[in-house]
């Protein structure tokens, strides 16, 4: 067996598919890595790192022995495990994320405690729209500790973790992350062995999902991985609903023990469409049923990702590592949505939108250890560049044909016509330059010191085009603001601790740059003087007081933790959201409530991930005097999430998952609403089940929603779009390794 080097010891202690070329692409690069894997009687099974047996291609942040249990950040910002970081962290694990049966980030991050869904409408993009603790957090998506832009579909097939940090985080961040983010881990290549497991998924709805994990070591300092994927799904309300395809490549090379460079490439594609679900009537508290209305030949929701990242690290002295990452990033989201609307031409409502990001990033981070005035100091400091660019436009639907569509016996192949893509209406220009500096200080044996600061300069340039204007009105200005973190933690306990922190958060005007010109929806806001470039940044400050504790031999963490956020200097968007008209920091409101969590092993055959989050909100200020002490939209006050595994032999396991979210009131972003639009509560019941065959196979199915409950997940403020979460469906899934 290959022995680690320096640089890996460090960081280990610290029917057929329809798409013939992606599937043929796919099985020749996965013989081509395997190789001479088949005759080999090396047992691939297990790898020893610092005497710790793990699974060839295991997650490398969790801890060994504990499929739930993420022991680690992938961020090197992060300098402690999470059990010892005072924050509220949620990570969901490859086990836990795969056995849920659940394959897209949308379905995953709705079902997790504190988090709800927005919809897509007139001013707002279809696409993977998230809140965190009642703020928006669409831009506050990150992939290995790079914001990635865009409202895109995203797939689990290439991922290793799920990190979901739930307080303002700008230190970590940049602009944004009021409520928290989200950062996906991807698998990277190893040198360490060779593997290769091919998954197939059958199921209800048509569902036929493909997938291909494998690693090859080319030499001692060189080894490559390929995922790929190849998933096709009808929905029980819509036909081709799901139409995917992608792959990542990542490589590793490691020319000396103290230098190791890795770079991916990231591929997706997605044809689908969006089904906009039921319709709701507050004037008589009518939830409306109606079928998916979309036409053949029309409606769509197209996604396409193409990412590059490289990464370089190295040790300059046994105490000093520096580490670059760069970005090169393209993703594009179209969609045409169709709804019922009984006052539009063949009773037909149509929304369309094009959006193309551009992204280029490049962070580069110290981290040292370093003894001062008599304490241990971990540190991080370092500096980015991000430069973002969007475009963005339209769809116009040219129907040549007379219909009439029965809402509650819908045909989808009623429509002919013409769709034509506009040229681009809104651009986006953002550049960002940051500094920061993180430092953990170690008192004593019961003490630690957690605090940073980061400076985010910021120029922004946007054109649009106004509702009904021949001219395009330019905006162009720059913003710059501080952030900073501090908490204790006392550790007074072998297993526990408490801390109390202090974090911030900043959003420049505009700073959901996808939104442009759309106030209410976090695009730029002009005031009744034609003022934008004198707003402040809207500023948020979380204090949280929590308790952690390592048990049952480090095998299962619990949490818990008291928290406020406040948000202050609200930009609010004015009577429409989709213009540019509204008032500059006039706004305040507050997220108040606790939250509590546990993942790992409860016993030596029971498996947990759980969490409950009991929240308040209030709109403290408001240009409209009405608005005050009313709560925020998108927002469900209580929500659970937990997955349970029993292994009931070595060979065979069975669990259940349950998903819990009280009513949420729709409405637009950071605006109190008293609006009766508002969606019932739910709990929906997941069952699975995994059987061990042999080494090298194993079979898994999944029932979700096994009581078919009709329940809702996002509100639009009118109550036209209300999004239906899905109902019963059942798969099985075999995995080969070679």
């Amino acid at each position: 067996m290959k022995q680690l080097s320096t640089f890996a010891r460090v960081k280990e202690s610290g029917s057929m598919i329809p798409n013939v070329n992606l599937t043929a692409i796919a099985f020749a690069v996965s013989a081509a890595l395997v190789g001479p894997a088949y005759a080999a009687d090396a047992d691939l099974d297990t790898l020893l790192v610092e005497e710790s047996e793990l699974a060839s291609d295991a997650n490398p942040y969790s801890e060994p022995g504990a499929d739930y249990k993420a022991k680690k950040m992938s961020d090197s910002k992060y300098t402690r495990d999470i059990a010892e970081t005072p924050k509220t962290i949620t990570v969901l694990t490859k086990d836990s994320i795969e056995e849920s049966g659940k394959t897209d980030l949308e379905s995953i991050l709705s079902a997790q405690p504190g988090i709800t869904l927005g919809t897509g409408e007139g001013g707002n993009s279809f696409g993977d729209r998230y809140i965190i603790r009642g703020y928006e957090a669409r831009s506050d998506v990150y992939t290995d500790g790079l914001r990635e832009p865009g409202l895109i579909s995203r797939e689990t097939f290439a991922l290793e973790q799920v990190e979901i940090s739930k307080v303002p985080s700008s230190t970590f961040g940049g602009r944004g992350t009021t409520g928290g983010a989200v950062n996906s881990v991807t698998k990277k290549a190893s040198y360490d062995e060779d593997f290769a497991t091919v998954g197939a998924t059958i199921g209800t709805e048509n569902k036929q999902r493909f997938t291909l994990d494998a690693n090859k070591v080319l030499s001692d300092e060189l080894a490559v991985r390929f995922n790929a994927l190849s998933s096709q799904a009808d929905t029980d309300r819509v036909d081709e609903a799901v139409d995917q395809e992608g792959f990542l490549i990542s490589g590793v090379y490691e020319p000396t023990p103290d230098v190791t460079i890795s770079a991916d490439y990231y591929y997706f594609r997605a044809n689908d469409k969006k089904d906009p679900g039921h319709a709701y009537d507050s004037d008589t508290d009518t939830f409306y049923k109606y079928d998916y209305v979309g036409q053949d030949g029309l409606d769509f929701q197209d996604s396409e990702a193409d990412i590059a990242t490289v990464k370089v690290e190295a040790y300059l002295t046994d105490d000093l590592r520096i580490e670059n990452k760069t970005r090169f990033g393209e993703t594009k989201n179209d969609y045409i949505v169709s709804i019922y609307s009984a006052t539009r031409d063949n009773n037909i409502r149509n929304f369309t939108g094009w959006q193309e990001n551009e992204y280029v990033g490049n962070q580069t981070n110290f981290i040292f250890d370093a003894e001062w005035f008599g304490k241990n100091h971990s540190i991080v400091t370092g500096v980015e560049y991000a430069n973002e660019k969007t475009a963005i436009g339209s769809y116009t639907v040219d129907t040549t044909n007379t219909f009439s569509i029965d809402p509650y016996d819908a045909e989808n192949d009623l429509w002919e016509g013409t769709v034509t893509r506009s040229d681009s209406t809104k651009h986006v220009d953002l550049n960002t330059l940051s500094a920061y500096f993180m430092d953990t200080v170690t008192l004593s044996q019961d003490w630690e010191v957690h605090g940073g600061i980061r400076y985010d300069y910021f120029e922004y340039d946007a054109d649009y085009f106004a509702r009904n204007a021949t001219e395009a009105t330019e905006v162009d200005f720059e913003d710059g603001f501080f952030n900073g973190h501090l908490g204790v933690v006392f550790s007074p306990w072998e297993h526990g601790n408490i801390y109390a922190t202090w974090s911030t958060s900043s959003n420049i005007n505009g700073g959901e740059a996808d939104a442009v010109s759309s106030c209410g929806y976090g695009g730029i806001c002009v005031d009744s003087d034609g003022n934008y470039a004198n707003a402040e940044p809207e500023q948020s400050t979380n204090l949280e007081l929590g308790t952690k504790w390592n048990i049952m031999d480090h095998k299962l963490l619990l949490t818990g933790a008291l928290f406020q956020v406040t948000k202050d200097d609200v930009i609010e968007g004015g009577s429409d959201s989709y213009a540019t008209g509204g008032s500059l920091n006039t706004g305040k409101n507050q997220v108040y409530g606790v939250e509590f969590g546990l993942s790992g092993n409860l016993t030596d055959k029971v498996s947990i991930q759980a969490g409950v989050a009991i929240m308040k909100s209030e709109v403290l200020e408001s240009y409209d005097p009405d608005n005050i002490g009313l709560p925020k939209a998108n927002f469900a006050e209580r929500s659970a999430n937990i997955q349970a595994k029993y292994q009931f032999t070595p060979a065979f396991a069975f669990g259940a998952v349950a998903t819990y979210s009280s009513g949420m009131i729709g409405g637009q972003p950071d605006a109190g609403t008293d609006s009766d639009n508002k969606t019932p509560s739910y709990t929906v019941y997941d069952l699975f089940a995994t059987y061990q065959v042999n080494k090298n196979f194993d079979l898994q199915a999944n029932v979700q929603n096994i009581a078919d409950k009709e329940y809702y997940t996002a509100l639009y403020r009118s109550g036209g779009i209300v999004y239906l979460g899905a109902g019963r469906s059942a798969s099985v899934t075999a995995k080969y390794k070679f």
